[in-house]
């Protein structure tokens, strides 16, 4: 009908990506049964699916008979980053706020109705709020989700006012995060650039400094950032 979107989903597709959201941190390498348990499709159809991604280099076999991701995914992710070409702006930025706060800094950016986390220094401690670079989350609650929403022009004006947004325990009831936005030099919002760590540590005189180095750091960043 004219005037609506029809959505045609298409059911291998789908269940080729769900075998590929598997892989994460800490899984690596995985079996067929584990692919299997956590997809909950059947071996053979995973088999099936498993050869064609391997064909186009998503998957890899390895010589004891298990799966991890292929190159044709980290290349995907360079060309992902690199159309936002803002890594040797944002990285030494990451690495600055690791060493203020001690804690894990990210730069987020709004993809759709997610939020995805496109740069990322995670903190050195054993203990940390940790996630991987291209990790995508959902836009509400967390403290980089209510910039991204508020420099958007979906609501949030007290985050607006405050020029910051804070979260406690929202996503994680251990974690807590602080974000800022982060403009170009023609004042173009780009994304938010954020701290996280446990909800003990990143408090009081705590929260004050990491807010103090994030304003620092988005200002540096604005002032480099070509519009």
């Amino acid at each position: 009908m004219e005037g609506h979107v029809v959505e045609h989903r298409v059911e291998a597709v789908e269940r080729a990506l769900s075998i590929l959201d598997c892989f994460r941190e800490g899984a690596a390498e995985l079996t067929l049964a584990t692919l299997a348990r956590e997809t909950g499709l059947y071996k053979s159809t995973i088999l099936r699916l498993l050869a064609s991604l391997e064909r186009f280099g998503y998957v890899t076999r390895t010589a004891t008979g298990s799966y991890r991701l292929g190159a044709s995914v980290w290349r995907l992710g360079a060309v992902y980053r690199s159309a936002y070409d803002l890594g040797e702006h944002i990285r030494p930025e990451l690495r600055r706020l690791v060493e203020v706060t001690g804690e894990s800094a990210s730069f987020y950016v709004r993809e759709g109705n997610a939020r995805v986390c496109l740069y990322r220094q995670n903190s050195p401690k054993p203990v940390r709020h940790h996630i991987e670079e291209g990790t995508r989350l959902p836009l509400e609650g967390g403290a980089s989700a209510l910039v991204i929403l508020a420099w958007s022009g979906e609501g949030h004006e007290d985050v607006r006012a405050r020029g910051y947004a804070q979260s406690l325990g929202v996503r994680d009831r251990d974690a807590a995060a602080i974000a800022v936005p982060v403009f170009d030099r023609s004042g173009a919002f780009h994304g938010a650039l954020s701290v996280s760590g446990l909800i003990t540590r990143l408090d009081g005189a705590a929260a004050e400094k990491a807010l103090e180095a994030l304003h620092e750091g988005a200002d540096r960043l604005q002032a480099v950032l070509p519009g």
